[in-house]
């Protein structure tokens, strides 16, 4: 290929791959809806539907981070935080999660700290992070899921607990492997663990960024993700 019409750069090839992956997602999620209204009630709860759901909820999430990391990339996700009230956001995230919840049979509730009712940070991003924690929590919960919001030195910390056999300990302690890029020692590429950390990061007062924390035991004795927002 001759210098007047250099190969293009194989990263956008990806990302525009990516975003036609995204909308065809969609599309099929919508066609999935539609014909999902025409069926009798017996076939609506049926456990094939429940993978279905999860595994439309797991592929957006994954396209979704593979956008913002080329973003994040190419410094084309700017960061825009704004106040938001916590008991809206949270109610939103678990509402967008229903029918998966419905279909596993697990009970997600949410508790935000009353000191704290308001949070400050961009909420498309956050969801984004929120989203695939949830969706890797309903694969490991037996019955229960619990979103909790506190303060900690100052920071906002959205908290998400399920109550399954926790993270392994392997993982736990090469955490920091994961928030820095993709671990190839583990069954698990860290994407997710990675988005989080980068997302987090962006957001910063006075100096100091966000982070997120695995760990086990919390109020439902499971995994234990914590995002801390500055």
């Amino acid at each position: 290929m001759s210098q007047d019409n250099p190969a293009l750069d194989f990263s956008t090839v990806i990302a525009s791959t990516v975003h036609d992956m995204k909308n065809s997602l969609a599309m099929l999620m919508q066609a999935h809806s539609h014909w999902l209204a025409r069926l009798p009630d017996p076939q609506l709860h049926g456990p094939e539907q429940g993978v279905i759901e999860y595994e439309f909820a797991h592929l957006n999430g994954m396209l979704v981070q593979l956008l913002g990391l080329y973003k994040l990339g190419v410094n084309q996700l700017p960061l825009q935080p704004a106040y938001h009230d916590l008991d809206d956001f949270l109610e939103a995230q678990l509402a967008s999660h229903q029918e998966v919840f419905a279909s596993r049979g697990i009970i997600a509730t949410y508790e935000v700290d009353p000191l704290s009712p308001l949070g400050f940070f961009d909420r498309e991003l956050v969801a984004s992070v929120l989203g695939n924690i949830i969706n890797n929590a309903i694969r490991y919960a037996r019955e229960s899921l619990l979103i909790s919001v506190s303060d900690e030195g100052g920071q906002l910390v959205l908290t998400i607990n399920d109550d399954g056999a926790g993270y392994p300990a392997e993982m736990i302690e090469s955490q920091a492997d994961y928030v820095q890029g993709i671990n190839y020692s583990s069954s698990s590429t860290g994407l997710g663990l990675y988005f989080a950390g980068r997302i987090a990061a962006l957001h910063q007062r006075n100096g100091v960024g966000g982070s997120t924390r695995l760990s086990n035991g919390g109020p439902l004795g499971g995994g234990v993700f914590s995002l801390y927002l500055p």
